[in-house]
């Protein structure tokens, strides 16, 4: 009897200590990518807000944007294929570097420069932080699945399903934190020193995570597929393309439009503009992370269906609505900061 006793406590305390690396690696992920979406948030308005005091119109601040959202699109598609073959906290320490070289130099951007060449810069810089975004948030989120049981059952889904939300929402406060960091950090110390503490801030979070994260996660021992534009599944695709589309209609105004708007057409402050795109995705994120205790996570399939039916029709008649509003000018200020929040619950 004792030795099965002994046994059993010499196998639990070895699932212990399994359990406890997993948890410990997961963190260090999910720390590094936390801080890396602090810093994406701040460069976002760092960028926009000093481009626009310099004189540059919505469409060339647009163009400030699009490498980074199309490095973004090709990461993820090659992504998954370089954390499978040689480990996701490989792809994690790359991104993280990429994003300190990227921070650094968009910092030696000169007001001298001119406009053409200030744009083609800012961009290639751009696509190198897009990189390193899409890179560690695979890492983060990818690395759910090695913590969690890997027993199959309908449990273990719905505990992933909270788990990512729960990842995701903070992604989204953080990165909502960093919109105020990074205006009220143009404010107090100008563009380059502001660039220089977000790299800093991305640096202490490479250190850690050479010096801790010791193992291997996610690296798969079987050979890795070649299909990677599309899912064998239909339905997966066409959530893709859905997904695609919608956050699509937030970031078209997200992005410059509403930055430029509450300046030029409210006259609010950096800290007042980085403050108020804050609340609006600190509060998204809050609802994101309990979206698993509004929409139920079921097994059937016509039940999720529906669930997303009933949720898109929302979102696109609330859409509609609003810019009918502004089209018309009924009441435009209180339109659009109002509008926006609700639009914030129905993208959930």
């Amino acid at each position: 009897m004792s030795i099965e006793w002994l046994s059993w406590l010499r196998k639990f305390l070895e699932a212990c200590d399994e359990i406890g690396m997993k948890v410990k690696s997961y963190g260090l992920v999910t720390g590094a990518y936390w801080s890396l979406t602090l810093t994406d948030g701040a460069l976002r308005m760092v960028v926009l807000l000093h481009f626009h005091e310099l004189g540059f119109g919505p469409l060339e601040l647009s163009f400030l944007f699009l490498a980074y959202e199309f490095m973004g699109i090709l990461t993820n598609l090659f992504g998954g294929i370089a954390g499978s073959r040689f480990g996701l906290e490989q792809t994690l320490k790359v991104g993280l570097l990429i994003q300190i070289f990227a921070l650094l130099a968009i910092s030696f951007v000169d007001a001298d420069w001119g406009k053409v060449l200030s744009v083609i810069f800012v961009m290639f810089c751009q696509a190198f932080s897009g990189i390193a975004k899409d890179l560690t948030k695979m890492s983060s989120k990818s690395a759910v699945k090695f913590v969690i049981p890997q027993d199959g059952s309908s449990e273990r889904q719905t505990r992933l399903f909270r788990w990512v939300a729960v990842l995701t929402g903070s992604k989204n406060a953080l990165k909502g934190v960093g919109f105020f960091v990074g205006s009220a950090l143009l404010s107090s110390s100008g563009y380059r020193t502001s660039l220089l503490i977000l790299a800093s801030i991305v640096a202490v979070a490479l250190v850690a995570v050479l010096v801790f994260l010791d193992e291997s996660i996610g690296k798969s021992s079987k050979p890795i597929p070649r299909r990677i534009w599309a899912s064998t599944y239909p339905a997966v695709n066409k959530l893709s393309i859905a997904r695609f589309f919608l956050f699509g209609s937030r970031d078209i105004w997200f992005v410059v439009a509403l930055p430029i708007f509450l300046d030029e057409s409210l006259g609010w402050s950096f800290e007042g503009i980085g403050a108020f795109l804050a609340a609006w995705v600190i509060g998204y994120g809050i609802i994101q992370s309990g979206a698993p205790s509004v929409i139920r996570l079921k097994d059937a399939a016509g039940e999720i269906r529906a669930t997303t039916l009933f949720w898109s029709f929302i979102l696109m008649t609330f859409t509609i609505l609003l810019a009918l509003l502004v089209a018309f000018d009924i009441a435009k200020s209180f339109t659009v900061i109002v509008g926006l929040l609700f639009f914030g619950v129905c993208l959930l």
